[in-house]
């Protein structure tokens, strides 16, 4: 189908309201708007450099944590979720008790997130990977009455306080297994023709105009992406996230999603969304790039002034990659040492520059990696 015929659905009368059924999408899809061509172009040759860093980069893992954690806390804020990347890295008793629930959706979501890009050596991107990673999203949170794991059996909307002055009202619970299973061949779909990036753009569009479960359905609609990219071998590692990017402009997301719906325009969501890669592949290449110059003043330079220590410290350092937040007792852990040794250590990354005593106590006192934690906290 060429993208220009696309009618996004039709309207369905319920009792006292209209529900949308989204036309469905595993078809070979075309079209004739050469800007489609080059954005599509750019797009897959940046997410080729961004790729081409999780080949080049040593011990990528401990930098891609910090990504990970990122992509958490910006795809709940799109949500309304208040946890910050500096909140991310505390342990739930240094969270104030106000605080604790979007914090626990944040440590939800990277749980979520990590179990399913581990699930995919062993499963493909399927409703099943879909439901077991939701069923993680909503354990023990505020959405943890809403059936974690399993599709609605009941009708959702978006915007407006009751079904009548909704926003949006995605299709009735009887349609979604039918919906989700087109969606999921559409996915697997090798006999038609559609470049990947196209074909994730229209599936996560489907995926949230489906609105499968009670709750938890935009979270998971953009993890999504990721595990699209990755299982289908775009991505060797999980490195490009687009949360950020649609936090931005979300405005834009939504009136975009939006506007398939009102207007059958798909071509203009496409555009949207490769541009959302480009820019979002380009500022990977350009995080990566400034690790890989802290990692070489750091490791090269920096670390061998400790003479014995330098390997404590190196140990020290490839867990701050990870967790840029720590204390006296992270270290104590880290390094298998006493108190006494933890805080030496700690004093020498501060002269050394690489460490920030954040608190300004003599006690409770918490250390931050300031110039790597910055490279993922600058849109804040």
């Amino acid at each position: 189908m060429d993208l220009i015929e696309f009618k996004a659905g039709q309207y369905i009368q319920q009792y006292q309201y209209k529900s949308f059924t989204p036309s469905k999408v595993n078809l070979e899809w075309t079209w004739k708007d050469p800007k489609i061509n080059t954005l599509l172009a750019e797009a897959n040759k940046k997410l080729g450099e961004l790729n081409a860093f999780s080949l080049y980069v040593p011990d990528i893992n401990f930098f891609i944590s910090m990504h990970v954690i990122k992509e958490a806390t910006t795809s709940s804020k799109i949500e309304g979720t208040k946890t910050g990347v500096d909140e991310a890295l505390l342990s739930i008793d240094e969270i104030a008790p106000e605080k604790r629930d979007d914090w626990s959706e944040v440590q939800n979501y990277i749980k979520a997130l990590n179990y399913s890009i581990e699930k995919l050596k062993e499963i493909p991107l399927s409703t099943r990977l879909l439901k077991e990673a939701h069923k993680i999203l909503l354990e023990g949170v505020r959405g943890e009455s809403k059936m974690p794991g399993e599709y609605r059996t009941s009708q959702n909307w978006i915007g407006g306080a009751t079904l009548k002055d909704a926003v949006f009202v995605p299709p009735h619970h009887t349609e979604i297994s039918d919906l989700m299973n087109d969606l999921e061949n559409f996915i697997h779909n090798d006999k038609i023709e559609v470049p990947h990036l196209i074909k994730i753009a229209i599936a996560h569009y489907q995926f949230e105009t489906i609105h499968p479960f009670l709750d938890g359905n935009g979270r998971l609609g953009r993890l999504m992406i990721t595990l699209y990219l990755v299982s289908t071998g775009l991505l060797d590692k999980p490195t490009l996230y687009l949360s950020d990017f649609f936090e931005r402009k979300k405005s834009l997301y939504y009136d975009n999603l939006t506007f398939i719906r009102t207007s059958n325009n798909l071509i203009q969501w496409i555009k949207f969304f490769l541009v959302a890669v480009i820019e979002t592949s380009d500022k990977g290449v350009k995080t990566f790039r400034e690790i890989l110059k802290l990692k070489e003043n750091i490791e090269g330079t920096k670390l061998l002034s400790l003479g014995k220590r330098v390997k404590n410290a190196k140990n020290l350092i490839n867990f701050l990659y990870k967790k840029p937040l720590i204390n006296v007792k992270d270290v104590e852990k880290i390094l298998n040492v006493t108190t006494k040794p933890a805080n030496a250590i700690i004093n020498q990354f501060e002269e050394l520059g690489i460490l920030k005593e954040l608190t300004g106590y003599k006690r409770n006192r918490f250390f931050l990696f300031e110039q790597y934690y910055k490279l993922f906290s600058n849109n804040e």
